[in-house]
């Protein structure tokens, strides 16, 4: 792995509706990355390198996103990965040091997005995704829904065939989803609902309602990362956490083997976090918080055999059990995750970042996990990309 990678700064935007507030982009970063060197307690010309995450935008908004931090002359590497973008910056800022080539790096994200469903931007070129949608389309067909929460639900439809899980379950994921965001200032919606209310919302594909399904968001996100040089240097030892163990993926030939689970990344989830269990020697068992890729409710179900916390066919126990919230065996998503939180693509996997710093710190406020020593990030983008990322407080002293 190299050299040891610490995160000892986060930091983050409320996350909003499109539209909700007079912002931009460059606003997003300056308020997000103002906070994570604040939380570093280091000046911006600190920074050696960085990586900054968005999805829709020019060519350089990473530059004059991170501009607004200060102008220093540094590498400044813009990053698209789709829905996982905000962890592939983080990823690349963590590769930077493991590598030698930086002592502290910044990983950066943000998304100014459009209202309603996300669609195809470019229409004279090839889609990255076309492959997907016609294996997905050749078994399913093509309903009058929105593409992403199609290939999701079906998905969920594979599993319930599989297993025999009832829409109920997906149904409860929502729920705890909801619950866990009321304790979250930073998330875009704060309210509770009944299991009954989540059932009874407008169907969006089936099984997937609409509070089952993430919104669009506004919203930036940072982290500074540094060595162990430089923690050691700047007395941060009792706030740095460790990366313990990173893994990226992309797509594997099973992907377009006749799975809808596949085709929503379940096999790059499941390598990815294989990966960070063989690095680390710790498993799905020592986890105590997880933040992981929650888009829809189906994306969880699945994600929680993928990433080893049940075995195969046990999702909907899990869920149905509590097992994973408050009082159960780990708590899963307890920012409200993606369904609750809300979704700026390129802010997402930082603000996981944050939530499971501040968790591993004992810093979480009312969505505390106690006694909470060890974490799991999981962020995944579709065409396609996993990253997953283990944690845990600093060993140093």
């Amino acid at each position: 792995m190299g050299e040891k990678v610490f995160v000892i700064g986060v930091g983050m935007t409320k996350f909003e509706k499109p539209g909700a507030r007079d912002w931009d982009y460059p606003d997003m970063a300056r308020e997000a990355g103002t906070r994570a060197l604040e939380d570093a307690g280091i000046d911006y010309t600190e920074i050696e390198q960085a990586a900054v995450g968005y999805c829709y935008g020019d060519s350089t908004c990473g530059q004059r996103g991170i501009y607004e931090l200060g102008l220093t002359g540094i590498p400044v590497v813009n990053v698209n990965n789709n829905c996982s973008t905000g962890s592939t910056a983080l990823y690349l800022a963590a590769q930077f040091i493991r590598g030698g080539l930086a002592d502290c790096t910044m990983a950066l994200g943000f998304e100014k997005m459009e209202k309603g469903s996300l669609g195809i931007k470019y229409d004279d070129r090839t889609t990255p995704m076309d492959r997907h949608f016609e294996d997905m389309v050749g078994r399913r067909g093509f309903a009058p829904a929105p593409p992403a929460p199609q290939m999701f639900g079906n998905a969920a439809r594979e599993y319930m065939e599989r297993y025999g899980v009832s829409a109920e379950s997906f149904a409860r994921i929502g729920e705890k989803n909801h619950r866990h965001s009321v304790n979250n200032p930073y998330s875009q919606f704060r309210d509770e609902y009944s299991l009954q209310d989540i059932l009874d919302a407008p169907m969006v594909y089936e099984p997937l309602t609409k509070l089952q399904c993430c919104p669009t968001s506004d919203g930036g996100a940072a982290a500074v990362l540094a060595g162990e040089r430089f923690v050691r240097e700047h007395s941060l030892e009792g706030r740095a956490v460790e990366i313990i163990g990173q893994a990226m993926t992309t797509d594997f030939e099973s992907t377009f083997e006749g799975s809808d689970m596949n085709i929503a990344g379940f096999d790059m989830s499941r390598s990815a976090a294989r990966q960070v269990y063989e690095q680390t020697g710790r498993g799905p068992e020592d986890l105590d918080v997880v933040e992981l890729h929650d888009c829809f409710s189906a994306n969880e179900m699945i994600t929680y055999e993928a990433l080893g916390l049940c075995q195969e066919g046990g999702a909907a126990e899990l869920i149905d059990s509590g097992a994973v919230t408050y009082g159960g065996e780990v708590v899963v998503n307890p920012s409200g995750g993606l369904i609750s939180k809300g979704h700026p693509l390129g802010a997402t996997g930082l603000a996981q970042c944050s939530e499971l710093t501040w968790q591993l710190r004992g810093a979480a406020e009312e969505r505390q996990v106690d006694g909470a020593t060890t974490a799991l990030q999981h962020n995944i983008g579709l065409g396609g990309a996993a990253v997953v990322t283990m944690y845990e407080m600093s060993q140093l002293s």
